[in-house]
């Protein structure tokens, strides 16, 4: 893949920051939350920073922290689903608002998430299900959480201090939180900022300043460092005043340190594509390497038409983020192995026009979000979500199509086990033409035919689900 990208370099200066930024929308989505989440708990967290007088590198480390502290969010969700019987979103959102080491706290919250469609009787089981295992599902649930948050700031390749503030994220001042019980200065200072961070913007997104700062009050030697607790409390006024009007983009952006600036580069934006792929395809244990698998599937096919390598480039990175509007749909859905309902079918359609909602935000982007959001789309005209025909399918979209539906068909999916070869290329003999573009299923069949892709099969844990 890497060979048939190389020599384009011609992106303009743009800070890093815009793109993941733009980006963290999709991670305010899978946690339930508002948009804007990370960029608000951004700022707070770097003003705390500024006040506390952490110099430029650590501020540089923490700046990237605070925006990707939800990067592995969702490889927690379908267990969550799972646990609750409910929408992971709901119940996540619901969780951020809970002091959790208080036991009646989290069995009211238990009461009111489980099974929330669910008779009487079912709603005590899974209630009685998720006492016996709350503890430790917590703990599960926030260890899987923080781990693969740290692998993606990783894999993008920030500082092991970046990594450590996200893997550390929920732990507490009083030694309750997790994933390691660490206690006082055994936490991270970065990670200390960002938990008190992210509680203080929720609360302040669900109830208002005075109800954030009460939180940062109450929770003082519990949950939060005390000193960082001060800082924030000594002008939270000045805080809400410019999240409250102004443009919370550029306010987060003046706070990144000047000398310690990243650049957009085409490598970095490479990068960041494989990331969020990965953080997608962990939202559940049926699209294991799914955006990896039509990637390679596009290039594949877009080598033998003799794509330019601009359009490999545009290719592979729509290839790997087409599914980002997944990330806004609950996972009871995703995850369900009998038949959907009219109202979960259209929440499914809408994932491509979520594609298209965040990718256009994202600079450097934007040209490839329609051909992402295409991917559902069929020359008839009968695909969604707009609906459209050949006409304005252009060749990347028509590649993308074919990709797409042969990595679905070799996936084992909730409803049914993985294709073999011979089903698949029934399909798309049969699709080609009225629905998928026949010069892209003929090289897409040469491909398969030729053993050109192997699948990597799931581990354990991914095809448990």
């Amino acid at each position: 893949m890497e060979s048939a990208l190389r020599g384009v370099r011609d992106i303009a200066l743009v800070k890093y920051s815009d793109v993941i930024g733009a980006l963290s929308f999709a991670l305010d989505m899978v946690e339930g939350q508002p948009e804007g989440h990370s960029l608000r708990s951004c700022f707070i967290g770097m003003t705390v920073a500024n006040r506390i007088g952490l110099d430029r590198e650590a501020r540089a480390a923490l700046f990237y922290a605070l925006l990707l502290k939800d990067a592995g969010c969702s490889a927690n969700s379908s267990k969550t689903a799972a646990l609750f019987d409910a929408d992971d979103r709901t119940a996540k959102r619901a969780f951020k608002t809970v002091d959790w080491s208080r036991l009646p706290q989290t069995a009211l919250y238990a009461a009111r998430t489980v099974s929330p469609d669910g008779t009487i009787w079912s709603k005590a089981r899974r209630l009685l299900a998720v006492g016996k295992d709350g503890p430790k599902a917590t703990r599960e649930l926030i260890h899987i959480r923080c781990e693969r948050g740290a692998e993606i700031a990783r894999h993008v390749g920030f500082p092991e201090e970046t990594a450590e503030a996200i893997r550390s994220l929920d732990e507490h001042w009083d030694g309750s939180g997790h994933p390691d019980g660490l206690k006082k200065d055994e936490i991270p200072l970065l990670a200390r900022i960002c938990g008190l961070a992210q509680t203080v913007e929720v609360f302040y997104a669900k109830h208002g300043p005075e109800r954030a700062e009460n939180v940062a009050r109450s929770r003082r030697k519990k949950w939060f460092d005390p000193a960082l607790v001060d800082a924030f409390l000594a002008d939270a006024r000045g805080i809400w005043e410019v999240l409250g009007a102004s443009d919370v983009k550029l306010a987060v952006s003046m706070l990144e340190p000047e000398d310690r600036v990243m650049e957009v580069t085409p490598d970095l934006l490479d990068l960041t594509a494989t990331a969020f792929a990965r953080i997608i395809d962990a939202k559940s244990p049926f699209t294991f390497r799914h955006s990896e698998g039509v990637a390679e599937a596009a290039l594949a096919i877009g080598k033998r038409m003799e794509l330019s390598p601009r359009e490999m480039q545009n290719l592979s990175r729509a290839a790997l983020l087409h599914d980002v509007g997944k990330l806004g749909v609950s996972n009871a859905i995703l995850d369900k192995p009998g038949k959907l309902t009219d109202a979960e079918f259209q929440s499914i359609k809408a994932h491509p026009r979520l594609t298209y909602e965040i990718l256009r935000r994202v600079p450097h982007l934007q040209s490839l979000a329609e051909t992402a959001a295409n991917h559902h789309e069929k020359l008839d005209g009968s695909g969604y979500h707009r609906g459209v025909g050949s006409e304005s399918l252009d060749r990347s979209s028509r590649i993308l199509a074919v990709a797409d539906i042969y990595d679905a068909l070799a996936q084992t999916r909730p409803y049914r086990d993985a294709l073999p070869t011979e089903k698949v290329l029934s399909i798309l003999e049969k699709e080609s033409g009225q629905k998928l573009c026949p010069d892209s299923c003929e090289v897409m069949e040469s491909v398969i035919e030729e053993g050109e892709l192997e699948r990597e099969a799931p581990p354990p844990e991914a095809s448990a689900g």
